[in-house]
């Protein structure tokens, strides 16, 4: 199978509204993470916003193609691009504000009226059938706020005309939206795909959902700390440009890593908990490692999911026990950032890309009293790095990890 290489690297996070800025705030250990309150009838509460407010998915898009294509040294229009870009709350926001508008002061429930406003009662199970249905902008329609629409506006904003893939799997949509992109090239279906997550899920519902669970730190977001609060939402992205070694190489590009391999399952156990022993999440990492040629002891580095609330890093701090030897590094880069969602693997893939770029371990920012027995980064160190994996572990069970190598 052709080899896969990332030529081009698109982020924005909390941390900084670039690639370079993110990454030399996480090393300085720096946090994006500050008490906000965009939402005056939600009470303030630790969150990781790009700026003063919560961000456009789009516009985050848009910034990231761009930013993606001119590290690789490409410019539009690239019909052969394939695209696999995933979200997992995609244009959530603007559902919210869509009925927001529709149930604001003149919405079918004012004054008791049916949803026409002429008096007639409706099915309460249906209670606006015929009301109109408002928009979220002047400029854009309902149509281009369905889940796929952001990969399609990608392509549309390169000229890319082939397959075109919005993966959406909880927390684990970045690594296997990247997973999938490699075996679009693998296959030779595509030389060159777009690939990564964009996440803008900062909204009402989100965090009133979150908040409902008792998932939600109230002072940061501190992963693999023994007096860790829960997860702090953010928001960002993380774009990639991935191609076969053979075009990289053609066309003389920079060349950030391989992808050597990916693993990708599921717990089929529980909505929001992790399987206790985690079989499937430790099925995902061993599939990873075969597919990858590794074993346990070649791994220098491990890009935690880290996600700071109780369950998840106790779980993933056991099975990295389990499954490798004592020693190997791990952080989460999430007290920096706060947790993006389904964008929080593409950060993590971004972020391990330049550890092996830089031969540099990036700190696991917030953590002050570690409380298990790993090898945590507490400071930004040097280090010989050759190949790392990144795990992420979402909602309903998905797991994915996926192998970066020179």
């Amino acid at each position: 199978m052709a080899d896969v290489v990332v030529t081009g690297i698109g982020l924005v996070s909390a941390l900084g509204k670039n690639l370079v800025d993110s990454w030399q705030q996480l090393l300085a250990g720096k946090s994006g993470i500050q008490i906000h309150q965009p939402f005056p009838e939600l009470e303030p509460r630790p969150l990781g916003l790009i700026s003063k407010q919560p961000a456009q998915l789009r516009t985050l898009t848009q910034l990231l193609v761009a930013s993606a294509l001119q590290d690789a040294g490409l410019i539009p229009p690239l019909e052969d691009c394939g695209i696999s870009i995933g979200s997992s709350r995609s244009h959530q926001a603007a559902w919210e504000e869509m009925a927001r508008q529709m149930y604001d002061g003149k919405g079918a429930r004012g004054k008791g009226q049916g949803a026409m406003g002429n008096g007639k009662k409706t099915n309460s199970q249906c209670p606006i059938p015929n009301a109109q249905f408002p928009m979220p902008n002047a400029h854009s329609s309902w149509l281009d706020t369905l889940p796929h629409m952001n990969a399609i506006a990608a392509a549309r904003q390169i000229g890319a005309t082939g397959v075109v893939l919005a993966p959406m799997a909880a927390c684990a949509t970045g690594i296997w939206a990247i997973a999938q992109a490699v075996l679009l090239i693998q296959s030779g279906q595509c030389q060159r795909v777009l690939t990564g997550a964009v996440e803008a899920a900062i909204t009402p519902l989100t965090l009133t959902g979150f908040q409902q669970m008792g998932a939600l730190a109230k002072t940061g977001a501190y992963p693999f700390d023994l007096h860790r609060e829960g997860l702090v939402l953010g928001e960002g992205g993380a774009l990639f440009v991935l191609e076969s070694a053979e075009l990289a190489r053609q066309r003389q590009a920079k060349v950030y890593a391989k992808i050597l391999g990916f693993g990708l399952t599921a717990d089929a156990y529980h909505p929001n908990a992790p399987e206790p022993q985690g079989k499937s999440a430790i099925a995902a990492i061993e599939q990873c490692l075969v597919r990858s040629s590794f074993r346990p002891s070649d791994i220098d580095y491990i890009h935690a999911h880290g996600t700071a609330t109780q369950m998840n890093d106790s779980i993933e701090s056991r099975l990295i026990q389990n499954l490798f030897p004592q020693g190997v590094p791990v952080s989460s880069t999430k007290g920096a950032t706060g947790h993006t969602l389904g964008a929080s693997g593409a950060l993590g893939v971004a972020f391990s890309l330049m550890a092996l770029q830089q031969q540099i371990l990036p700190p696991c920012v917030g953590l002050k009293q570690p409380e298990f027995d790993l090898d945590l980064v507490r400071e930004a160190r040097q280090a010989e790095i050759r190949r790392v994996l990144c795990f992420s572990f979402g909602f309903g069970g998905q797991n994915a990890a996926i192998a970066l190598g020179n």
